[in-house]
């Protein structure tokens, strides 16, 4: 499973730090090649010297060391998978607000790969408000997160805190691995957001889409080993993985044609973009001045890139369509999956509270062409999307 996998080990200020030396060990015994990242607080707690000579690397500490660069950016290209065990609750801290102020940091902060983290800290600390949001923010941001244990801690209470054991996180990283390659060679086209519609230079017609859904279900695609292209009307949602593809367009019809000149090279293509159905039939080229008491504006239908797409599809294609409604939700999700000919329909209803546009939480259900309907609670949009993700993995292993 480790054979010539590339994993690089960032050690903080913790007890917990005596632990990352037999996850080194157990690494290397399984053929990975691991690099080690520490802080300063990390080494009056483990040696350097004992960390490389069980990793066969030299120890990185510094950005600078004498006159050279310790190349961050190199570094966090390198890796596979960057694990950092123990995370102290400073260097969370660090992480959710992108403090940069040591090689650890300024590697994590330009790292590709996929990051895990094993935090370890006394349950006091693991309990407060503030490292509980701390470590909500730095999960948005694509990180994984291993649970603590409870036990004896280093302050001689016992509680949840301790580290991960090197066993446990070895098991972890294993399945964390086979489950990232799922998706390996598949390319993955991806739409979110709104899209605007303009009247005149300074106003158009939209919708409440912030584009959460379709940015966690890139994320999620991603974290899978999916090839993924975002394409995504105006948002102020930013993406947290480097490796995917984003394109920014504005308009319904910006947005078909990019979905016409990418889809034909994709393998799975989930259209979660609020699309206008209607777009002004001619566009003032100035300002529209208020003058009349009444004021009409002639609208006309835009393409329909679900039900183009869906014509369109090839045999070894998977396509997936949302449907936000507001009454007889599962009836018109069903004559959507059948009219835009999709493999499924993720759908969502207004009634639901907490569910829906601009919320950090949704609640769907999957309605699948063989007529089977799942339904769901109510998660955050993170978790919402890794359950799309694995119904699609499902049907395609099936």
């Amino acid at each position: 499973m480790f054979k010539n996998k590339k994993i690089l080990i960032g050690i903080t200020g913790s007890i917990a730090a005596y632990k990352a030396i037999l996850l080194i060990r157990l690494l290397i015994k399984e053929g990975a090649e691991v690099k080690v990242i520490i802080t300063k607080a990390a080494s009056d707690f483990v040696t350097p010297l004992t960390l490389s000579t069980l990793s066969k690397n030299p120890i990185l500490q510094d950005l600078f060391n004498n006159n050279d660069w310790a190349n961050h950016v190199e570094l966090g290209r390198w890796a596979d998978i960057f694990i950092i065990a123990p995370l102290s609750c400073n260097t969370l801290a660090k992480m959710a607000y992108g403090l940069c102020d040591n090689l650890l940091m300024a590697t994590y902060l330009s790292a590709t790969c996929p990051i895990v983290v094993a935090p370890a800290m006394d349950e006091d600390m693991w309990k407060h408000p503030s490292t509980k949001k701390n470590i909500k923010t730095i999960e948005t941001y694509g990180n994984a997160i291993l649970k603590v244990n409870n036990g004896e801690l280093a302050s001689g209470l016992f509680g949840e805190g301790r580290m991960a054991e090197p066993e446990q996180i070895i098991d972890y990283l294993k399945e964390f691995i086979s489950s990232s390659n799922e998706l390996s060679g598949k390319k993955v086209l991806i739409t979110a957001g709104p899209t605007y519609e303009a009247i005149d230079p300074v106003r158009y017609i939209s919708n409440h889409s912030s584009g959460k859904m379709g940015f966690a279900l890139a994320e999620a695609m991603a974290l899978k080993g999916a090839t993924v292209t975002l394409i995504t009307g105006p948002t102020k949602e930013m993406l947290h993985t480097n490796t995917i593809n984003r394109i920014d367009v504005v308009s319904a019809n910006d947005m078909y044609n990019s979905c016409m000149e990418l889809s034909k090279d994709s393998d799975i293509l989930i259209m979660s973009a609020a699309v206008a159905d209607y777009t002004p039939a001619v566009v003032a080229k100035d300002k529209i001045k208020k003058k009349e008491d009444n004021f009409e504006i002639s609208l006309t239908k835009t393409k329909d890139i679900l039900y183009t797409l869906g014509q369109q599809k090839k045999a070894n294609q998977f396509l997936v369509g949302f449907a936000l409604e507001t009454s007889n939700e599962i009836a018109h999700a069903k004559q959507k999956l059948v009219a835009k000919k999709a493999d499924c329909i993720v759908l969502n209803s207004l009634n639901d509270a907490d569910a829906g546009f601009g919320h950090n939480t949704n609640k769907i259900t999957i309605l699948d062409k063989s007529g089977e309907i799942t339904t769901f609670n109510l998660k955050s949009k993170k978790e919402v999307a890794k359950d799309i993700v694995s119904f699609i993995i499902s049907k395609l292993n099936g």
